[in-house]
């Protein structure tokens, strides 16, 4: 059986895509089932189905491309 070697990729503006075989957790440790072997994480915070992206990072205007310290406006 040949396993594949998982992946986190962070998008640009956006979720954390995930491949592969990694376990994901709620803060208290409790397991979340994925349903998909890729699925995409929130990382803006405003997801109302975390630990899934759910889209808000475009309607907040989430970016990564900040300098750090910097605020968006």
């Amino acid at each position: 059986m040949h396993e594949e070697t998982p992946v986190i990729v962070a998008c640009p503006n956006g979720p954390l895509l995930v491949r592969g075989d990694v376990p994901i957790e709620n803060p208290d440790g409790t397991p979340v089932q994925k349903n998909r072997r890729t699925v995409a994480l929130c990382r803006c915070g405003a997801s109302v189905l975390k630990p899934w992206c759910d889209g808000s990072h475009k309607i907040i205007g989430f970016r990564t491309d900040l300098d750090h310290g910097d605020v968006p406006q």
